[in-house]
Parts: C-alpha cells; sequence; structure tokens
C-alpha cells in the first residue's frame, strides 16, 4: 500500500513538472516558453553580437529579426535604453544583460528591464520567435519588490500614502505615455516627488516605443494596479515589469536617471478660502454696469455675425484652390484617400525639421502624427520634374494598390503651393544604404539576402499579374526597395510607374525616364517598356545583392576593356569562377547552400537577358526561387549590352546631384 502510495505520488509530480508552464526567472531577466534548438540559439547570439552598437547607432531604439522562418530559426530582436542616456552608458547596460541572459536562458523567449548592476543605467532587451513590433504585450509580469516594508510610523497613517503614492503614479503614468516626438524614446517619465512624511519618492516609467499612446497607457495602468492588488502592497518600493512597458518606484534614486528631475509635492495645495463680499450696495456701479449690459447685448452679437462670415469666406476659398485636385483624387474611380492638412503635416514634422534623405524631386522627413504613429512625408522641390502628373500618378496608383511587398501611401496633401506625399515610417532605410556598405552589409546574411530578393519578386508579380491593374514601375532599383524593421522589402516609389489595360503588354513613350545601369536596352534605346523592362531591373538589382556592389562599379581587369556590369557577372559565371563574383562579406548560412547561391545568379542572369522575348516572366521567377523547384532552367545568352547615357534620357531622382532618399520613402 505504502508503495502504491509513493509512486502516485511521484506521478503527480511529473505531471506537474510536465505541464506547467515553463519559465524561470532571474533578478535582472525572465526567461519563458519552449527550450530552443542549436540553429534558434545561433540566430539570437548574432542578433546579440551587434545589438549594442545598433542600439547607439539608431539613437536608443533598435528592432531586428535573424534565421529563417522554414527552419524555425528567425529570431525577432526589440532593444532600447532609457531618454537621456550616454552612449557608453547604455552600451554597458545592454552588455550586461546579455552576458546574463546568453548562459542562462535556452529558451526561446526572454525580456530584460533591469541588470544585476548597481551602476547600470535603464536598458532592456526582448527576443522572441515572432514578430512583436507594435503589440502590446502584458504577459508574463513580474514584480521585483523590496523586501523591506515601509516604516511604521507611516503604515500607521496609510490613507495618506496611498492617495499621496496614487497622485504620484498618475502624474508619471499621464507624463509616460504623452508621446515627446522629439525623441525616438518617445515614451518616458521620471518623477521625485516629496509625501508628508517622506522627502523624496522616486519613480520612472518607461514603454518601447513602437506602441500606439494608448497601448502605453494601458500597459502602465496594469503595472500600477497590478502593485497595488499584490502581496507586495507596502513594501518600500518595487519594479513591474511586462514585455511592452516597465514601472519601477523607490525611496531613493536609481539609474541614474533623476539628477536633472525637479522635486514636486505629491498632493496640490489646498486652494485658498474664498474672500466674502460686501453686503455694501454701490449704486453708481450698478447703474455703470447697467449701461455696460445694454451696450454689450448690442455689440457681441453684431462681432459674433462678422466673424462668421469671415469664416465662411476663408473657407470657401480654401476648398475652391482644392476642387481641382479633390476632382482628380476622388472622382476617378470612386476610391478615398486621406487629404492630410498642411498645418498638420508641419506639427507632425516638428516644421520638416528630421530629414531623413533627399533626392531629386525632393525630400524626405520623418514624423509623428497625434495619435503615435510616424510617419515619413515626402516633400516634393518646386520646380524639380515631378510635376502635377506624377504627383497624381502615385496617389492615384497607390491608393488601389495594397500588398505587404509595396510601401503604403497613407495620404497627400496639395495645399498652397506644397504637394507632399505621406507614407508609412519604414524603419530600416533602403536597400541600397546595406548592400554597398561594407559595414551594414554583412548583416545581409544569405537568408536575408534571400527574403529580400523573394519579397521583391512578389510585389512585382502583385503589379503586373495580380492586383486590379497591370502596372510597370519602370524605375526599380536598390535605393527603392525599403526595408522594414524585420528586414522584409517594399518596393516604393511609384511617380514613374505607368498603368496599363489588362489586355496591353507594352508601351513606347518619347520621353524616358528611370535610372542608367537599371534601365532595359530596349527601354533606354528606342523608349519600348513593359513588364520585361521591369525584369531587366530586377535582375541588375539581384545581381548587385550577390556580389554585394553597385551596377556603376564593376570591376575593370588588366588588358581587358570596361565591362560594364551584367557583362561582368556573365562572364564569370560562364567560366565558373563563382568566388569572384559571390559577395565575401556575405555569412554564410546553415539553410542556404552554395549551389542555390549559382542559381541566383542564374535567375539574374536570365533576367539581364537582351532579348526581351527571352527573359523570364516574374511568376517563372517566382517558381525558380521556390526551394521545391527543381525544374531545369534555360540557359542565359551571352550580356553584350553596355549601358550609355541617351540624349532623350529624363531625369529621375537617383539621378540628381543629390544623395538617394534615404529610408523612409
Amino acid at each position: 500500500m505504502g508503495k502504491n502510495c509513493l509512486v502516485t505520488t511521484l506521478l503527480w509530480l511529473l505531471l506537474l513538472v510536465l505541464f506547467q508552464t515553463p519559465k524561470y526567472i532571474n533578478a535582472s531577466f525572465i526567461c519563458y516558453g519552449d527550450f530552443f534548438d542549436v540553429n534558434y540559439g545561433l540566430s539570437r547570439d548574432r542578433l546579440f553580437s551587434s545589438l549594442p552598437s545598433n542600439v547607439i547607432t539608431n539613437g536608443g531604439f533598435y528592432n531586428a529579426s535573424f534565421g529563417r522562418d522554414s527552419k524555425n530559426s528567425r529570431v525577432y530582436v526589440v532593444a532600447l535604453c532609457r531618454r537621456g542616456y550616454e552612449d557608453q552608458a547604455c552600451k554597458t547596460c545592454l552588455e550586461h544583460v546579455i552576458d546574463d541572459t546568453k548562459p542562462n536562458c535556452r529558451r526561446k523567449e526572454s525580456y530584460s528591464w533591469v541588470t544585476h548592476q548597481p551602476d547600470d543605467v535603464s536598458c532592456s532587451i526582448r527576443y522572441t520567435n515572432r514578430s512583436t513590433f507594435g503589440k502590446l504585450e502584458l504577459t508574463p509580469v513580474v514584480i521585483n519588490a523590496n523586501p523591506d516594508n515601509l516604516d511604521p510610523s507611516i503604515s500607521k497613517n496609510m490613507t495618506m500614502f496611498n492617495k499621496e503614492w496614487i497622485a504620484m503614479a498618475n502624474r508619471t503614468l499621464e507624463a509616460a505615455s504623452t508621446a515627446d516626438t522629439s525623441s525616438v524614446l518617445k515614451y518616458y517619465n521620471a518623477t521625485r516627488t516629496e509625501f508628508t512624511q517622506i522627502p523624496d519618492v522616486y519613480a520612472l516609467m518607461q514603454c518601447t516605443p513602437d506602441l500606439s499612446q494608448g497601448d502605453c497607457t494601458r500597459c502602465l495602468r496594469d503595472c500600477v494596479n497590478e502593485f497595488l492588488q499584490s502581496q507586495y502592497w507596502g513594501r518600500k518600493g518595487a519594479g513591474i515589469s511586462r514585455p511592452s512597458c516597465y514601472f519601477r518606484w523607490d525611496l531613493y534614486s536609481f539609474y541614474k536617471a533623476f539628477e536633472n528631475v525637479e522635486r514636486v509635492h505629491a498632493l496640490p495645495p489646498p486652494p485658498p478660502p474664498p474672500q466674502v463680499s460686501s453686503n455694501k450696495l454701490n449704486c453708481e456701479r450698478d447703474k455703470t454696469s447697467f449701461q455696460g449690459s445694454n451696450i454689450a447685448i448690442i455689440v457681441v452679437p453684431v462681432v459674433i455675425n462678422l466673424f462668421i462670415f469671415v469664416v465662411l469666406v476663408v473657407s470657401w476659398k480654401k476648398r475652391s484652390s482644392h476642387t481641382r485636385f479633390k476632382d482628380a483624387f476622388d472622382s476617378t474611380d470612386g476610391q478615398s484617400m486621406l487629404r492630410f492638412d498642411l498645418q498638420m503635416i508641419i506639427s507632425a514634422t516638428n516644421n520638416f525639421s528630421h530629414m531623413l534623405g533627399q533626392g531629386g524631386f525632393g525630400s524626405v522627413y520623418k514624423g509623428v502624427l497625434e495619435n503615435g504613429q510616424e510617419i515619413a512625408v515626402k516633400r516634393l522641390t518646386k520646380d524639380s520634374g515631378q510635376g502635377d502628373k506624377e504627383f497624381k500618378n502615385e496617389v492615384l496608383l497607390l491608393t488601389r494598390l495594397q500588398h505587404r511587398n509595396l510601401v503604403k501611401l497613407l495620404g497627400f496633401c496639395n495645399e498652397k503651393d506644397e504637394e507632399i506625399l505621406v507614407y508609412e515610417f519604414v524603419p530600416n532605410s533602403s536597400l541600397d544604404h546595406f548592400i554597398f556598405d561594407e559595414d551594414k552589409r554583412r548583416i545581409l546574411t544569405w537568408d536575408v539576402r534571400y527574403t529580400i530578393i523573394e519579397g521583391v519578386a512578389k510585389g512585382l508579380q502583385y503589379l503586373h499579374e495580380d492586383s486590379q491593374l497591370r502596372i510597370i514601375h519602370r524605375d526599380l532599383k536598390a535605393s527603392n526597395i525599403l526595408l522594414d524593421a524585420e528586414m522584409n522589402p517594399k518596393v516604393a516609389d511609384f511617380g514613374m510607374a505607368r498603368l496599363f489595360n489588362k489586355d496591353e503588354t507594352r508601351g513606347l513613350t518619347s520621353r524616358v525616364v528611370g535610372t542608367f545601369g537599371y534601365m532595359a536596352p530596349e527601354y533606354e534605346r528606342y523608349g519600348q517598356f513593359s513588364a520585361k523592362s521591369d525584369v531587366y531591373s530586377f535582375g541588375v538589382m539581384l545581381l548587385e545583392m550577390i556580389c554585394g556592389k553597385s551596377n556603376k562599379n564593376s570591376e575593370k581587369e588588366e588588358d581587358e576593356d570596361e565591362e560594364d556590369f551584367p557583362a561582368f557577372v556573365w562572364k564569370r559565371w560562364n567560366e565558373g569562377r563563382y568566388e569572384e563574383i559571390i559577395d565575401p562579406l556575405a555569412a554564410p548560412s546553415n539553410n542556404i547552400s552554395i549551389n542555390e547561391v549559382v542559381k541566383l545568379i542564374h535567375i539574374g542572369l536570365l533576367c539581364v537577358q537582351e532579348d526581351v522575348s527571352k527573359r523570364p516572366s516574374i511568376s517563372s521567377i517566382i517558381f525558380w526561387l521556390g526551394r521545391h523547384a527543381n525544374t531545369t532552367m534555360p540557359v542565359p545568352t551571352p550580356v553584350v549590352f553596355h549601358t550609355r547615357p541617351s540624349l532623350s534620357l529624363s531625369p529621375s531622382p537617383s539621378q540628381s546631384p543629390s544623395p538617394t532618399p534615404s529610408s523612409s520613402l
């Protein structure tokens, strides 16, 4: 009997171990989720290796991902420091979190808002096996409370302490959850408060800046309520952590966050007693007041009517000045598009103060709307060459296009003499900022490059075949491929795009637009364009990603004539000299073999063939890019075309003396 009882007990203990939620809590981090395999661990550690420097480079907040979805090895990471950090202090804090986490956490999710080191500033690292960017995450929650209770003299009068503590928490929360658009770390506040019985109470709150203002408020409010309702109420301080936010209060300063914080009273002073008015009547004053009242009764309605009349006249003039554009955008096919008020854009961009980049057609600025949404604002330069036609063209096309690999147009503004396009903000810059930069190029592993190539191809397939329209982009290039927080590509800049009917396959123009090196030969020479013109540009971009160099900087060998970029690649591919083509800085991958990289070169060379009929369709390219596709591909013909400037070529943004626009067009 005793033996059976022991066996039953052991079985119950085993079941409890097996079915409980796996979670490991350390003083500086929480580790939870399933155990990860070797590939997942390598992806995580690869992100960790450059994380501190990337956080500093990006203004205190950074998010990225690494690995392949197909192998369940993709890791997503978000990291930040508190506002007002010093570079080295932030870097040191993040390094301490990494040193704590790497050897001690073997699970797929972890987050931290603190470290073991008492002199560290506040910083945070979170990694997961799914994208959490822009999503409110409230669990798991951790409370690290001070082990000591409040002094007995305070606990005897907890009613007053409660009122003062709640007032302090509300004041800190309101300031922290109000987005400060002057900083990347927009949700943060630190307060120093004087209580009746305590000279200084310190509090700090922070949310991850990818949240909306409403989500930040909810997260911090839940932290406050969690502590109030917990067993730790009555302690001398505590830190309450959630994946998306953090709240700490104590009776001493911490994280070097209170050096310039002024002390305030917990509760406002009571209002002064009301003054007693005299009961003595003043007949002369009453008479004057009566006369003044009669005048006010006559004058006020006149002023109000005049004001209303002026407002109506001004509004009518503004509306009439916009009528032409409203008709152009709204009546074409019934599609609606948000028109932004100029003053709203000026406010969101802080009077166009945060420039992201500049090109031939204008400048791109970062902005934040009142609801906390980040935006990219393209302000067209007067007389830039992108006139009303191109402006309306981009608005009309992007209004009707929705795809994860196309940049999203949120709205426009054509007020006074301004022409402005408002896009979603894409944080990771454009492809050319990575592929042509020796340091950043190392981030583009073969996994990431393959994902980008596939994404661009799917975006083109949507434009050419799957959308309700048939659209030729005509200016596809590395600087027009934007990368989001997870390094997914988004095709941008549709000012030069052309709309076709479903039964049309090609067009002809006398005004050739585009960028040397990316333009197909038939388009540059004769103005003929089709979907195969975009395929040519895609092929050039693909080969640039394989080589890690611009098509304008192909190598020149001794005793050889100058080669243009496609010819440079074709010659070495034909001779089997793949190592001279493949970027030596691309990190090796367990998921992408050398044969698959060679296959990418093969696809790129098929795309840049001079004979239009021999170029593959974008559907064929996507089929070949599929890992299951073992079909034999055609042999590419020799590349003989050399790009030369044409007199009929019209400028595009990349041909301007100004640099190409940065990340967030």
